[in-house]
């Protein structure tokens, strides 16, 4: 808890909150430091396996030799099948406090087979995003996102400080637990961005749902991908960017 002086019309209030952790964890693969992740304590595993996933450093599950993480010294030491390229070049992303790739984001060469989803899936599933970012009602300072089949109905879900993180915990999650996300839907709190619109296709995300907007290089890259992308779903509204004829409206 931290205390803090509140004003609140007129008057002046002293007392104690919670505030957002911000948790520095340095990756180490192959006994290689490979960069700091900075990102909300909790299931860091997921992460580090997402991370490690969506860069293209695992290709499944068993690639991973070991996978340890010690929240004390906020270190994780990953041994991978392989090795990693021998030169890597950081590239910034647009992500909470800048987030990190190694490859500049793209979409899928192939868009994923597509079929029809009901409107009313997207509405449900970002009901339940809401309903479930329990740490976002605790103190705010969070995104949140979820993955949810083609009824909407909620298959996973992630917080983290980072947009960008809440993607890499649901890829790591599903990748450990051996979920497939072809064809789901993800609904996200936060802007969409390149990266995040490539991660999804990376994933075989079919749809990309969010409350806010997108960005112009992430329509392109959803609408090469063939995923349809949602913003500024609010209320009983939202805009369509890309792929609008597979949303069922009736």
């Amino acid at each position: 808890m931290t205390e803090v002086l509140q004003y609140n019309d007129g008057k002046v209030l002293r007392g104690a909150i919670d505030v957002v952790r911000e948790f520095p964890l340095v990756l180490r693969v192959n006994d290689r430091e490979l960069v700091t992740l900075v990102a909300s304590p909790h299931d860091l595993r997921f992460l580090v396996a997402g991370f490690l996933w969506l860069q293209g450093f695992v290709a499944s599950a068993d690639d991973f030799l070991v996978l340890s993480v010690c929240n004390d010294y906020g270190i994780a030491n990953v041994r991978i099948k392989g090795e990693l390229p021998h030169e890597l070049k950081p590239v910034l992303t647009s992500g909470c406090g800048t987030g990190v790739t190694f490859s500049l984001p793209q979409g899928r060469q192939t868009p994923i087979p597509r079929s029809g989803i009901a409107v009313g899936a997207v509405f449900e599933l970002m009901r339940q995003l809401a309903q479930t970012s329990d740490r976002y009602k605790s103190h705010g300072g969070l995104h949140s996102a979820a993955i949810g089949d083609v009824e909407g109905r909620l298959l996973l879900h992630a917080e983290d400080l980072g947009r960008h993180n809440t993607i890499d915990r649901l890829a790591g999650e599903a990748l450990l637990k051996g979920i497939p996300l072809e064809g789901t839907i993800l609904a996200t709190s936060g802007r969409v961005s390149t990266e995040m619109a490539a991660k999804a296709a990376q994933l075989g995300i079919a749809v990309v749902v969010s409350r806010t907007s997108p960005t112009d290089m992430a329509v392109r890259i959803c609408d090469e991908s063939g995923i349809t992308l949602i913003g500024y779903l609010r209320g009983a509204k939202l805009t369509a960017y890309t792929h609008s004829e597979y949303i069922l409206f009736s």
